[in-house]
């Protein structure tokens, strides 16, 4: 398996001027991120127990933040209970040398080294009703307690929730805050990871989207999907693309669908869009993306350059 590697063309990213830095992002009409226990089924929706994200602080902040989890416990109506919420999971904030550039830490998978870096905070969180549908704040974090990357203009932290004991899918929400009390978004910052553990809107007719970034050096990708189930389809927009079909993975299985990417596709987001068509409740899908070398793509939280918009092309004789 390939490992990813700090991506240069990143820098012009985090010049953007973010508005908010909540995961789920607005733009994506996703309910919530979704971690199961470690004695689950994979085909409930989660094919290894542990999801990581990254954020990234821009070097002139000085004021210290806080990563709040909405509703981290085990229990309530938000999560998906199999039986006598007998889960715990554990959320941990990682700063320091080697956090991102370790090559463990970007793979798609918890193989190896990647808890890297120096572990800052965590806790586990199990059957805890004071938790439930509240914020937890993990912080404050000075910035410069990150790992300084110049490539991207600023201090990478990730927090990784693993699943641990129990069969029950933990469901929660995370946004970077320079506030313990509220969100507040903190200029410039932005989240992203390589794979991407969701609940799927219930609505029919709901879409949700994700919005994975390609560098100038993609000319092809391979769109990767686990337990997308018989409820929704796929498909795949972008400046150059209206709506190309993707092949969906059926219950417990994964699926790759391959799209050629042009040079009017090369430094922007594409999207990828789940189309609820009928009534399912439940329904969690993984997602990831790499590229014709294997490599693994980012997905943000923020669409880099703005919702992508299919280009017209209007023929002159």
């Amino acid at each position: 398996m390939k490992k990813n590697k700090p991506i240069s063309i990143i820098l012009l990213l985090f010049n953007i001027i973010c508005t908010a830095q909540q995961v789920p992002g607005k733009e994506e009409n996703i309910p919530y991120l979704v971690t199961f226990s470690k004695d689950s089924e994979k085909r409930w929706g989660d094919d290894d127990f542990s999801q990581t994200w990254f954020y990234v602080i821009p070097k002139d902040t000085k004021k210290p933040f806080y990563i709040r989890v909405y509703d981290p416990d085990v229990a309530g109506k938000i999560d998906e209970l199999k039986a006598d919420a007998n889960s715990k999971t554990k959320f941990s904030v990682f700063g320091g040398k080697g956090c991102y550039t370790d090559p463990d830490a970007t793979n798609k998978d918890p193989l190896g080294n990647y808890k890297s870096g120096t572990l800052l905070n965590s806790k586990v969180f199990g059957n805890q009703p004071e938790f439930d549908e509240k914020w937890f704040n993990f912080g404050p974090f000075n910035p410069t307690e990150g790992e300084l990357i110049n490539e991207l203009n600023g201090y990478v932290f990730k927090i990784i929730s693993d699943g641990l004991e129990g069969n029950d899918g933990n469901l929660y929400k995370y946004f970077l805050s320079s506030s313990s009390i509220s969100n507040i978004p903190l200029e410039g910052a932005n989240l992203f990871t390589y794979e991407y553990t969701f609940r799927v809107d219930e609505k029919p007719g709901s879409i949700s989207h994700v919005y994975p970034f390609v560098d100038e050096n993609v000319i092809s990708v391979n769109i990767n999907t686990f337990d997308l189930d018989d409820d929704s389809y796929m498909r795949l927009v972008s400046v150059a693309k209206k709506g190309d079909k993707i092949n969906g993975s059926i219950d417990n299985e994964w699926a790759i669908s391959n799209h050629t990417i042009s040079n009017e596709e090369k430094k922007t987001s594409l999207d990828i869009q789940i189309i609820k068509f009928r009534e399912k409740v439940n329904n969690n899908l993984v997602l990831t993306i790499t590229n014709q070398y294997g490599k693994s793509l980012p997905f943000f939280s923020i669409p880099i350059g703005g919702v992508p918009k299919y280009k017209y092309k209007i023929g002159i004789k």
